[in-house]
């Protein structure tokens, strides 16, 4: 399917959504056979891989919940901090993991480029454990500090060779909601997590990166701080346990939604036309004429129990919205 005007590639009209340019039509990214606008890339193995089941590199082990690409913890390797020198940090400068990473660009073609880093929380939790990890918020901030900054410092590397090998975006994923508010006070969030998001998207910014994040749950209490240190993408599979309007009408033409339909709601429940109903107020409600959405799908749909039928209905409206 041809995806953009031969005068433009698709990797500027991300670029002019994201920089609200007003790009030639919507960008999107949609599974085969619809085509997509961005192409993802990283390293092998990523030192933030996580398995279905089996041990990763920290030492955590992996146990799958059911039909999902997912997995989950169910062993965690830092139980007390006196064993912190023990843990087996992953060597993010190994050459073996830059290889695919060196030649993504050429195989990315005109397409937009975006390379994986590592998560700042979730990773956190997966070596410590999450209940250990919300405690240690208060009873050990250096020692959680600490961990944080070799995450940090990971993620400055990758920065650098991402930008060496002709990326364009940089993506870190960290869900930080329940349904109904943020997983921990957003005042810790502020003073523990706030500064070293910063460092990561100025990091990225001065390397020529545009910043994205993946945070999924009820976030609205720390978007305008994302907005503030730099970021310049939310990559967010929900949001109507937040509300379209709320989140058009407060942060909308201030960063740019990278968004498939509501995963858990209408793309679950919803007729085919109530799907193309949402496609159409996310475009609305969440964009701007100038730019500042761009249409995916969710990449694990029967994990997240999906019709085919519906996603088809979603990738047709987004297109139709495309002008495709």
């Amino acid at each position: 399917m041809e995806t953009t005007s031969p005068s433009v590639t698709r990797r500027e009209i991300v670029a002019r959504a994201i920089r609200f340019q007003t790009p030639p039509r919507l960008p999107f990214d949609l599974p085969e056979p619809y085509g997509t606008d961005i192409t993802w890339a990283g390293m092998t193995p990523s030192p933030d891989h996580r398995p279905p089941s089996g041990i990763d590199e920290w030492g955590a082990v992996w146990e799958n919940i059911g039909v999902s690409m997912l997995g989950e913890v169910k062993d965690f390797p830092l139980k007390d901090w006196a064993d912190f020198d023990r843990l087996p940090v992953p060597d993010i400068r190994e050459p073996r993991r830059w290889v695919e990473v060196a030649g993504a660009r050429q195989k990315a073609g005109d397409k937009f480029l975006l390379g994986h880093g590592l998560s700042i929380y979730e990773r956190l939790h997966f070596i410590r454990g999450l209940h250990n990890t919300w405690t240690d918020i208060y009873d050990a901030p250096a020692q959680l500090g600490r961990l944080i900054d070799i995450l940090v410092e990971m993620n400055l590397y990758a920065i650098e060779q991402y930008a060496n090998a002709g990326f364009d975006g940089f993506i870190i994923g960290d869900d930080w909601g329940l349904q109904n508010r943020l997983m921990i006070d957003p005042r810790k969030w502020r003073e523990i997590w706030k500064p070293r998001y910063a460092r990561i998207f100025k990091a990225a910014h001065d390397a020529g990166l545009f910043t994205f994040l993946h945070s999924c749950g009820h976030i609205v209490a720390i978007l305008d701080d994302l907005i503030e240190i730099g970021l310049d993408v939310i990559h967010m599979d929900q949001q109507e346990n937040m509300g379209l309007e709320l989140l058009g009408r407060r942060f909308g033409g201030r960063l740019t939604f990278y968004a498939p339909v509501d995963i858990q709601r209408t793309m679950v429940f919803g007729t085919l036309d109530e799907i193309r109903a949402y496609c159409r107020r996310m475009v609305h409600t969440l964009g701007r004429p100038e730019g500042g959405f761009i249409a995916r799908w969710y990449t694990d749909p029967a994990g997240a129990g999906h019709r085919p039928e519906a996603i088809a209905a979603m990738c047709e409206a987004f297109l139709q919205l495309a002008g495709m």
